[in-house]
């Protein structure tokens, strides 16, 4: 585990994965996640994380983006036997995530906000990579100060 993290870095990684075609935004986000803060996540929640682009297998229901944020905070509060109350953290802070993305852009709907544009386009794109760094910056911020990792950025 890391002492240090920078945040700019970790939002411009992930919108530059999801810009160039590396990964869609869901993908990005665990991608950066697991390298920034290097906590031995194994390389299969990338993976994890693929079914979530485009509003969940294509569906455009809630943004891939928040999801994926939700799977990185789960990996590092979330509970791995029955009853236990670590839950209830994981959830306060994925509630924390998903309130700060309607925050910014008022629903976590992916078809409002990408109504009327052409999927792939490179108006699409750099409006989903804005989604994906900034859920990827929040995620990381949020991870870091539950674990008092000092973040800059």
């Amino acid at each position: 585990m890391v002492n240090e993290i920078n945040l700019t870095i970790i939002r411009e990684e992930a919108e530059n994965h999801y810009l160039c075609g590396d990964f869609y935004c869901s993908e990005a986000i665990v991608t950066v996640i697991r390298k920034h803060l290097q906590a031995g996540m194994p390389l299969e929640a990338v993976a994890m994380a693929s079914g979530f682009p485009i509003g969940v297998g294509g569906a455009q229901c809630i943004c891939g983006a928040i999801p994926a944020g939700v799977l990185c905070i789960g990996y590092f509060f979330g509970r791995t036997t029955p009853k236990d109350t670590k839950v209830r953290k994981t959830m306060e802070l994925s509630n924390e995530l998903i309130t700060f993305f309607k925050s910014k852009h008022k629903v976590p709907c992916c078809k409002v906000h990408v109504k009327g544009m052409e999927l792939g386009s490179v108006i699409h794109k750099k409006k989903c990579a804005v989604f994906t760094g900034e859920v990827a910056e929040k995620t990381a911020e949020i991870i870091a100060r539950e674990l008092n990792i000092k973040t800059v950025g």
